[in-house]
């Protein structure tokens, strides 16, 4: 129902806009560019859907081929210890524990369709140990928050629409949606770590926290040793390095496991396109609802005082263009994606808002959606600090996408 009213909103708010913009300040053009935005953005979100076909196809063949051999398993045996320490109230050999660690790890691997499933199955082993089914426990509020924390390796999703928006280089934004995705997890992990009272300082989650910070530190202070030029062209290197490595993996993996990858790859490749075909309704939705908003000024009227705000105490503002987008986040996924093609199709795929919505797009998960269905799904109503947690991390998630843009970008 949120993405309801969201929807219903954009669309009351520009004809209220819209009515002002004509009768206090003579703009008889108005109502004008808002019909002609709805046909624009209409042929615009057809036009993305289809041009995504083929890389869709793509990655979901070279993901079911990862998958198929094993990927995911083996994923879930590096994360064993680490989870293991985080999940205290779950025993060890619980049936619960494996479709944790593989929905963690085919949400690493941007198998959303893989982990969706995997995570429904892992809240309803989880029940099975709650004393009180319509209260979360601790463990099923970890669960959620490092989920709505978005922690994804491959973010193919956000890749492929800044290739269909033309980016000239798709790959340059991954190094810092995976520092913002890192720090949106390690401060989702803190917030319920602190509630729940679990010894951060255990030895084996410091090997495994402090890796990822090392891992964090130790990029940010590389970049900050080069020029604007230098980051950009090393950024753009090693994110391409890393993503050819990571095929090549998968490809070699089945090779080993004795899989045939061709015929895998084909399986998935066709998933790619019924979800391509699939996504069309959605986006001409939110594409027409948002183009209608931006045409009758009010979103330019909301950014220009968001601007002018952060402007009169010294701040940089470039940002502000892009906020559409983190705000947009927590509540649709599918409302955050039209916003960032709606980003980069007004101010261009390669400019700063651009980047920084793609970087903000791959850096959280839709925090209330994944409480609603994964709560609802065992018919959990009190969800005591799950949503407050989330949205801290939500929120961690966002100001570091912003300054890590501002590093790699500005």
């Amino acid at each position: 129902m949120t993405l309801n009213y969201i929807w219903i909103a954009f669309f009351i708010l520009a004809f209220i806009f819209a009515l002002f913009k004509l009768i206090f300040l003579g703009d008889t053009e108005v109502f004008s560019q808002i019909v002609t935005s709805t046909f624009d953005m209409s042929k615009t979100a057809f036009d993305i859907s289809i041009g995504l076909t083929g890389t869709l196809a793509l990655w979901m063949g070279l993901m079911k081929v990862g998958e198929e051999a094993g990927m995911v398993k083996i994923l879930a045996k590096v994360v064993d210890p680490f989870f293991r320490r985080i999940f205290p109230g779950i025993p060890h050999n619980h049936p619960a524990m494996g479709p944790i660690m593989m929905n963690f790890s085919a949400n690493m691997l941007g198998l959303d369709n893989a982990a969706t499933p995997l995570g429904l199955k892992a809240m309803e082993e989880m029940q099975t140990l709650n004393p009180e089914k319509k209260t979360a426990t601790d463990a099923q509020i970890m669960f959620l928050v490092l989920n709505t924390s978005g922690l994804t390796l491959i973010p193919i999703t956000v890749l492929m629409y800044r290739a269909q928006m033309g980016a000239e280089q798709p790959s340059d934004v991954f190094i810092p949606i995976l520092l913002a995705t890192l720090c949106s997890t390690i401060g989702g992990l803190t917030i319920v770590s602190i509630y729940q009272k679990i010894k951060l300082w255990d030895k084996v989650i410091i090997a495994y926290l402090g890796g990822l910070l090392a891992l964090i530190a130790f990029t940010i202070w590389g970049f900050q040793q080069l020029t604007p030029e230098e980051t950009s062209l090393v950024s753009s290197l090693v994110s391409n390095i890393i993503l050819f490595t990571i095929i090549v993996s998968f490809v070699g993996l089945s090779l080993f496991k004795k899989v045939n990858a061709y015929e895998v790859f084909v399986e998935g490749a066709k998933d790619g396109f019924n979800i391509a075909v699939n996504i069309i309704p959605f986006l001409v939705a939110m594409l027409v609802a948002i183009g209608v908003f931006r045409a009758s000024g009010a979103l330019d009227m909301i950014s220009s005082g968001i601007a002018f705000l952060f402007t009169s105490i010294g701040v940089n503002s470039d940002f502000v263009d892009a906020l559409p987008t983190a705000f947009m986040k927590p509540l649709s996924g599918s409302g955050a994606r039209g916003m960032m093609i709606e980003a980069m199709q007004n101010f261009g795929a390669d400019s700063f808002v651009g980047k920084l919505v793609s970087t903000l797009q791959g850096s959280t998960d839709t925090t209330l959606y994944i409480i609603a269905v994964y709560f609802g799904s065992v018919k959990i109503r009190n969800t005591r600090y799950a949503i407050t947690s989330g949205l801290a991390a939500d929120f961690i998630g966002i100001v570091a996408a912003i300054l890590i843009c501002y590093l790699f970008f500005g």
